[in-house]
């Protein structure tokens, strides 16, 4: 996919929503007025080169379309769901989607804020045992001109997160995952291009899922981006980032095939560098 056909769909993309948010506030010719009831409504939508989930593809290394939509209310509290197609990497089926449902309460202490949530991962009409539940809690807080966070999602015990691979301590057991992240991000002054930074480590199942998936192929790695994002014009955005992981081509063996993309057959989870283009509302 070329620079110029990402840019004419992100441009689309922006006259879309923006021409949404000017229907709904400008209804024949006079601004629309309502109670103000506490809540605020964002959203974006957006093209990337590959949708890489804690390093690894989840589109066999080929383009995604991704949208999400945020409701808050000024209590803290807040729903969102997000959504992204998939390919390769095992068989989830159905719509083979992945579908976002969040729901969590942000609380600010002083400079810090934490937030505290539940993700429910869906692949709306796939395979049994595929959807898991994954709760979550992040600190963030401003160290000078970085806005940096820390985070930790722990999926309990789940039949979707078991061990199903062909190996000798698996018997269709229910397991666990263990997911610890740290960002940071910064605004050049003067520009509109904003640097960013991700490390992250994962520790669950060191099999194969009931899918042919799993949340930490090998069992434990890390993960890790480097990239920024520049702000084109209003709500439009394009960002690029170096993604990689620590997963060799030894410990992945016995995860062949799902491991490897269709296109080459080289891993999923090797670096690589994924462009982004992104309408914000």
């Amino acid at each position: 996919m070329t620079g110029k056909t990402i840019l004419r769909a992100g441009l689309a993309l922006a006259f879309l929503f923006g021409g949404a948010q000017v229907a709904a506030a400008d209804e024949g010719g006079e601004k629309a007025s309502a109670p103000s009831l506490g809540f605020t409504i964002s959203g974006t939508a957006g093209l990337v080169s590959d949708y890489r989930f804690r390093g690894v593809s989840q589109t066999d290394k080929h383009m995604a379309v991704q949208a999400g939509l945020t409701v808050a209310h000024k209590s803290g509290l807040y729903a969102s769901t997000w959504a992204s197609n998939l390919a390769g990497w095992g068989q989830f089926g159905g719509a083979n989607m992945e579908l976002d449902l969040v729901g969590g309460y942000t609380h600010s202490f002083g400079k810090v804020t934490a937030d505290v949530g539940l993700t429910w991962y869906m692949y709306p009409g796939g395979s049994n045992l595929t959807d898991f539940a994954e709760p979550y809690v992040k600190l963030s807080a401003p160290l000078g001109p970085v806005n940096a966070l820390v985070g930790v999602a722990y999926a309990p015990k789940q039949k979707a997160l078991g061990n199903f691979s062909n190996t000798t301590y698996s018997y269709g057991q229910s397991w666990d995952n263990l997911y610890l992240w740290g960002d940071a991000s910064t605004v050049i002054p003067g520009t509109k291009l904003k640097p960013r930074a991700h490390l992250g480590y994962s520790k669950g199942n060191p099999g194969l899922g009931p899918n042919g998936t799993s949340v930490a192929p090998t069992g434990s790695y890390w993960d890790w981006n480097l990239g920024a994002d520049y702000a084109v014009a209003g709500p439009i955005s394009v960002g690029i980032s170096y993604v990689d992981t620590n997963i060799s081509k030894a410990k992945a063996a016995y995860l062949q095939p799902n491991f490897s993309s269709t296109k080459d057959g080289s891993s999923i989870s090797g670096s690589t560098v994924v462009l982004s283009l992104t309408a914000a509302f």
